[in-house]
């Protein structure tokens, strides 16, 4: 047999991840799952694969719980799912909740999906929120976030998320010098003194 290769995780809405001012931060993360089947946990959420999926194993609501060791300003959560692959199993209706532990979550934003298939921006953009949008005029600073399915299409039962990703605004420190914007990695990563 050959081993067979993770189908890529297509860039959220066809950007190049170059051309973007945000960075993704999952990996800084812990993460938990309120139920799983074996062989679709954490681990399938996060590889960087859209074959692979979390499914649930339980009553609704699905949680899927991120926290981070310190408060982080968060930009987008984007979630991966496919419809005409997932049928019921398909997310309808997802939460987000923020606090800085399990006992004060405060949900600040739900949306609902008509038969998604690919990237869905959950929380708006900072352009959405600056004018007016659920997002209260700025990214959200948390230390912890928490996204629900409340219902699937077709009355599912349990549920397929093939990915999320957190993202959050790159710091382009000196810009206030006038310094050159640097494109290749070998130059960024002398950007900013931290």
């Amino acid at each position: 047999l050959l081993p067979t290769m993770p189908t890529p995780v297509p860039t959220p809405q066809g950007e190049s991840s170059a051309d973007k001012d945000e960075c993704e931060i999952g990996d800084l993360a812990v993460w938990s799952l309120s139920t799983a089947k074996p062989g679709n946990g954490v681990e399938q959420l996060r590889d960087d694969d859209v074959n692979t999926y979390w499914q649930s194993d339980g009553p609704q609501p699905h949680l899927v719980n991120i926290q981070f060791h310190r408060k982080m300003v968060i930009h987008h959560i984007r979630v991966y799912t496919d419809f005409k692959l997932d049928e019921s199993y398909t997310p309808a209706k997802i939460s987000i909740r923020s606090g800085t532990t399990f006992h004060d979550l405060q949900e600040i934003h739900v949306q609902e999906l008509h038969e998604p298939s690919g990237w869905h921006t959950i929380l708006p953009t900072i352009e959405q929120a600056a004018g007016g949008g659920e997002g209260g005029g700025g990214p959200l600073r948390t230390h912890f976030i928490q996204v629900a399915v409340l219902a699937n299409h077709q009355n599912g039962r349990d549920t397929h998320i093939r990915q999320i990703k957190i993202y959050t605004p790159r710091r382009l420190m000196g810009r206030h010098m006038d310094l050159p914007h640097f494109s290749s990695v070998a130059f960024q990563q002398f950007e900013c003194l931290r």
